[in-house]
């Protein structure tokens, strides 16, 4: 190492001989290149002296980009994202061959000179000169190496990829600037082991050890002397001596490179010649990268860890810092997806509804109290074919997480979201409404937050079947999906409350934005996400505690070190007493309600079905103590088309539903992922009952051809010909579910615009009082969130 004066830098005449020596062989090693006149090299010495020992420290072991590997909660491979296909190994884990070869036909005097070689370059003028062309260079592995971080550095960006690998003075002299800082900074071995890292082998494989595996499917650690021959001969041209494209001259230049190791020593000549007659030896495997190579079709799950590592402040503060993370790779990403889960729900999501049908589904579980998504699947399969009936579109989330621009509307999934928050205010379960199986509304008997009226006009609402009239308490209603009961309770609760126990579950737009305070989400006229309506329903399996939904638990950097990884916000939403009263009164759906075809035999479940106008969405989310499944089946392209008429699946229905397809989905990625599973139960509580009545016993389903009706079908809302030529559309009131310029839809499950009725109990005012003696209800006083059973008394 060069003397040092005592104020740590080399004095005036060490650093006029250092840059004598580099301009001189940087003249060499270009050949051709002339040197600049004499004012050029006076500015080039110049711009060389200055900061000649200053160094960047990444350039000593620079940040290489390399595999991300996403793993499942068992520590299995579920993909491998990569910008470049590269594992970093460490020397010993590179076969001895390998390493010789590699010196014997880029450097054969590394480790006897410094950064540069001027034997070397010698010879390599002399040998082109005979030659006539540049078939040797004098670059030594070092001055190589540090072009190639710079290459690196540059990444996609084609003016600094130009301008690192530019052939002028200045570029040669600073690489020989660098490379003789590196060589007084590492150590030789250092200097070979991240040459072999960095260096590109062809066919998207950076780095020794992802070469290795691309044309002989083995680890570095195992090359033998004639494969390792091969890949050294690559460095010089990766694209003219591609063993897959141009065999004949890749054995040639193998075979040169074996000729170059008898010749240096590395190995006997023997040896040599034996390598010679063995042919190439290719055992190729193709590059493997993205989510499209997911296991058990979990390509959108891996496709939202991705997103979530992109957009979440724990990877970086800025978006740009987040995307170098991802870009630089090395990361392992452990998740939360279950194995058997995820084929659960890949199975569940065709097992309905095939990939090339004009309906998609999508099935995404999260497990109560922790928040973690456990699988997430679809009918259509992952990638970009649109021929194959591939999409990247993730059914499952909201839109700034992949999915669609709103999500979809949820129909009457949100009622136990209304009897929630009723329940929470005081309103007692025994609470009765008796009615027509067509109600009017008043917007102004509607309240926003600050008790302030919603509106003006009139909403006109309908029950599916003209037999829907009668009574109903809240779990009569819950278990037959009463719209005239649920826009009353909504109307008597208030729409502040029920948006504020919609936020407190999770449960926004799938754009992002609050739940809005329009009558229309009272029957499910929001569009929501699967995962955010799956996140909600475990709040009540987890008896009032809502947990956000995380797919990440530990993520380890290329150092080994653990990265900070976004936690589950676990907060109360309502007290246990209220879940376990919606429990016990969704277990109703799934026995002898709406949701019997999809009720599970083995085990305490409960859940809602769910259709909206035109039937354009179906829906069933369910759950168990622990597991919550959320399953949708609807138009994933386009404007959404009405179920009516439709072959899924292989399947004819006149109409789809609730019950009849998404529940059946539902009840197979269950019954999948529950299997083997501990069988835990409810907490048991006591729901007081109203005095209920139906004038004509009707299949009080939500289209799933339940107790009184064996068709496939039912659901309400009914088709937009069930009220009859006499019915008339109000004022700035359509059937659809969707705000289109200034018409307020009110949209869910209602069909819009049905007369009103005059008969008693017809809407709730009046029909729904506090405990009135017109409909049997008990007061809403006697709602207690306290006592023996958590608020009703002795059972």
């Amino acid at each position: 190492m060069a003397n040092k004066r005592s104020g740590g830098g080399l004095t005036g005449p060490q650093q006029a001989a250092k840059f004598l020596g580099v301009s001189v062989l940087a003249g060499a090693v270009l050949a051709g290149v002339a040197l600049p006149v004499a004012g050029g090299l006076g500015l080039a010495a110049k711009g060389a002296v200055e900061n000649f020992d200053e160094i960047p420290v990444d350039f000593k072991r620079p940040p290489l980009s390399q595999k991300n590997q996403i793993l499942d909660s068992e520590g299995e491979l579920i993909a491998t994202d990569y910008y470049r296909d590269r594992t970093v190994v460490p020397l010993e884990k590179i076969a001895p061959p390998m390493r010789k070869a590699i010196i014997a036909i880029e450097d054969s005097r590394f480790y006897e000179h410094g950064a540069v070689d001027l034997k070397g370059i010698l010879r390599a003028l002399n040998k082109n000169a005979q030659q006539g062309e540049v078939s040797e260079g004098g670059s030594t592995l070092t001055q190589q190496y540090v072009k190639n971080v710079f290459v690196e550095q540059a990444g996609d960006d084609p003016e600094k990829v130009a301008e690192a690998t530019q052939q002028t003075i200045g570029r040669k002299i600073q690489e020989l600037q660098f490379a003789i800082q590196v060589e007084e900074e590492l150590t030789k071995d250092q200097i070979l082991e991240n040459y072999l890292n960095i260096t590109f082998f062809g066919q998207q494989a950076y780095g020794i050890e992802a070469a290795a595996r691309r044309y002989f499917s083995k680890p570095a650690a195992d090359l033998e002397l004639h494969e390792a021959a091969l890949l050294a001969g690559l460095v010089q041209s990766p694209s003219r001596y591609d063993p897959l494209n141009n065999e004949e001259d890749a054995l040639k230049r193998r075979n040169v490179v074996l000729e170059r190791m008898a010749e240096t020593g590395a190995v006997s000549r023997k040896e040599a010649d034996a390598a010679k007659q063995r042919d190439l030896g290719l055992k190729i495997s193709r590059p493997r990268s993205g989510c499209i190579t997911s296991t058990d079709k979990a390509g959108f799950f891996c496709d939202y860890v991705r997103k979530v590592i992109l957009t979440d402040p724990a990877f970086g503060k800025t978006e740009k810092e987040r995307q170098e993370r991802w870009k630089r790779g090395g990361l392992t990403i452990h998740t939360t997806l279950s194995p058997k889960a995820q084929k659960a729900a890949a199975k569940a999501a065709t097992s309905k509804v095939y990939e090339d049908d004009p309906v998609a589904a999508s099935v995404v579980q999260v497990e109560p109290g922790t928040g973690k998504i456990l699988s997430m699947a679809q009918s259509r399969p992952y990638g970009l074919d649109q021929k194959k009936n591939q999409t990247t579109l993730n059914l499952a989330v909201n839109n700034a997480m992949g999915g669609s621009t709103h999500g979809f509307q949820v129909g009457s999934t949100f009622k136990p979201i209304i009897a929630a928050a009723a329940l929470q205010k005081g309103i007692n379960p025994t609470h009765t409404h008796s009615s027509d199986w067509k109600a009017t509304f008043k917007e102004s008997d509607f309240t926003v937050c600050g008790n302030k009226p919603y509106g003006t006009k009139e909403w006109k609402v309908q029950n599916e079947l003209e037999s829907e009239k009668g009574s109903w308490d809240m779990t009569s209603a819950l278990g037959k999906s009463i719209n005239t009961y649920f826009v009353g309770l909504g109307q008597k609760v208030g729409l502040c409350d029920v948006v504020k126990m919609a936020g407190k579950m999770g449960v926004k737009r799938g754009d992002g934005k609050p739940v809005e305070q329009k009558p229309s989400m009272l029957l499910g006229g929001q569009n929501i996400s699967p995962l955010a309506m799956a996140a909600a329903y475990a709040t009540f399996a987890n008896r009032g505690t809502y947990c956000s939904p995380v797919a990440i638990e530990k993520v380890v950097d290329a150092e080994g070190k653990k990265l900070s990884v976004p936690r589950t916000e676990c907060e109360r939403a309502m007290s246990e007493h209220t879940a376990d009263s919606i429990n016990k009164m969704l277990k109703g759906v799934v026995e002898d309600g709406t949701g019997t075809a999809a009720g599970l035999s083995d085990r305490d479940n409960a859940g809602k079905t769910g259709t909206t106008d035109g039937r354009k969405d179906a829906w069933f989310v369910g759950y168990t103590p622990n597991l919550s499944t959320a399953v949708w089946v609807g138009d994933d392209v386009g404007a959404p088309r009405e179920m009516f008429d439709i072959t899924i699946g292989g399947q004819y229905y006149p109409k789809v539903c609730g019950g009849c397809l998404p529940g059946p989905i539902w009840r197979t990625a269950m019954t999948g992922a529950l299997e083997g599973e501990s069988v835990e139960s409810f907490n048991d509580v006591h729901v007081p009952r109203g005095s209920t009545r139906e004038d004509e016993p009707g299949d009080g389903d939500d289209g799933d051809g339940g107790r009184n009706d064996n068709r496939p079908g039912g659901d309400r809302p009914g088709r937009p010909d069930i009220p009859g030529p006499g019915f008339t559309f109000g004022p700035d009131l359509t059937a659809g579910g969707t705000t289109d310029g200034g018409t307020d839809t009110m949209g869910g499950n209602t069909n819009g615009g049905i007369t009103p009725t005059d008969e008693p109990g017809g809407g709730f005012p009046g029909g729904f009082g506090n405990g009135g003696a017109d409909n049997g209800g008990t007061d809403s006083g006697g709602w207690q969130d306290g006592g023996q059973d958590g608020g009703w008394g002795p059972r």
